[in-house]
């Protein structure tokens, strides 16, 4: 098998035959390789070739486990720092659920977010009476700075995107990261829209909670994500109502276990001192998992700076063209605030939507997005996309242009 290259990894997704796919941070396309995984999964829960069915769940338990070593080498974290969560919105909850919070503690959302990072803590806000302290933008961003000012002795968490959905705007995670150690405050990321496009590093980058859906920049299918936990935060953060998989496994293994006649239900019990008692500690969803793990595996050939470079040459080609047009660059125009988006704007919401739907008439697909008044239309480029996605994407603005 030779070195796998970004023009090789297009190959892999079968949609860019027809369509300029620059959406990735809606919902991105599966490669062949996670799309194969899943199906010989499928094929093994079909036929149960294993000797049982018990030993066939435990084969399955090992396939869909691979996609935790996998996360957090991609975050640089250690295996056991790692949890497979369902969706970004799990993981976030879970630390919502998790953190101990009473009446009045405070928790600090900028007003770029989507609406999932501030969902759970206005929850929490109605049950326990917490309080929702929030950075305003400043021409769609904020620097650590802003977070620092608005930090107060009720202050407990921090729970902030690294790369805002609207705008593409990457945080100064760094300069956060050192405020909310300085105040001894809670780091929750929600990381979706930037791991798999530009790399965390959770040992140079202390985060206490770390959040990221699969669906997007990691090329996943639905329903599979990864939740890390900063080794020292896990003791203070409260597990969920567990399910028998956040065990220790007893000797001899599950299935010699269930073989045993002195066992009984009500006993105490010795749950797992890793990241992996946050999972759901049932029956999940294997196919993604094993998809998922496909996927980061596919990331990691790739190398998660080579695939920041790439990305940021097709960005800045997209932003000359851009340039030329009649067009307002939204996004931050400092390298070190950009990511894999570019939003820009024609005009009113309205003059936007009707673009992308121009767009979408001719199979290229992006979308228009807006918070707190900042947006436009929204291009996210990715590995799998190349140079002439972005000149048939320009191409077609200089053509309504005319």
């Amino acid at each position: 098998m030779g070195v796998l290259t970004f023009e090789s990894a297009r190959s892999e997704f079968a949609a860019l035959a027809d369509t300029t796919f620059l959406d990735a941070a809606c919902v991105s396309l599966v490669p062949k390789r996670a799309g194969d995984a899943i199906r010989a999964f499928l094929t093994r829960a079909e036929q149960c070739r294993a000797r049982s069915a018990t030993a066939n769940h435990i084969e399955m338990d090992e396939q869909r486990a691979a996609a935790r070593p996998r996360a957090a080498r991609l975050v640089n974290a250690n295996d056991d720092e790692i949890a497979l969560v369902e969706s970004t919105t799990a993981g976030i909850a879970l630390a919502a659920e998790g953190i101990a919070m009473k009446a009045g503690d405070r928790v600090l959302l900028s007003d770029l977010e989507f609406m999932q990072v501030a969902v759970p803590w206005c929850q929490l806000r109605e049950r326990r009476g917490i309080e929702i302290d929030v950075v305003p933008h400043r021409d769609g961003g904020f620097e650590a700075s802003d977070v620092a000012a608005r930090i107060g002795p009720r202050t407990k968490v921090v729970c902030v995107s690294s790369v805002q959905w609207s705008n593409g705007f990457r945080c100064d995670l760094d300069g956060i990261s050192r405020v909310c150690r300085d105040h001894g405050v809670w780091l929750v990321v929600d990381a979706v829209q930037q791991l798999g496009a530009f790399p965390i590093d959770v040992k140079k980058t202390p985060i206490d909670v770390l959040v990221c859906g699969g669906h997007k920049w990691l090329n996943a299918p639905f329903g599979a994500g990864f939740l890390y936990v900063r080794r020292e935060a896990m003791a203070k953060l409260s597990p969920p109502l567990a399910g028998y998989l956040s065990l220790e496994t007893p000797d001899g293994g599950w299935g010699h276990y269930f073989q045993t006649p002195t066992i009984t239900p009500v006993r105490s019990y010795d749950f797992v001192d890793t990241a992996r008692r946050f999972e759901i500690g049932g029956t999940a969803n294997y196919p993604g998992a094993i998809g998922l793990a496909a996927s980061l595996a596919m990331i990691t050939e790739l190398g998660v700076d080579r695939i920041a470079e790439h990305i940021t040459k097709l960005t800045d080609r997209l932003l000359s063209g851009l340039r030329t047009l009649r067009v307002e660059i939204v996004t931050p125009l400092d390298p070190a605030r950009r990511s894999g988006i570019v939003t820009f704007s024609v005009g009113s919401a309205e003059e936007n939507v009707a673009l992308m739907n121009q767009l979408l008439d001719r199979r290229i697909l992006t979308s228009v997005r807006y918070t707190s008044g900042v947006g436009g239309l929204r291009v996210s480029c990715h590995f799998f996309n190349d140079a002439r996605d972005i000149d048939v994407l320009l191409d077609a603005l200089e053509s309504r242009a005319r």
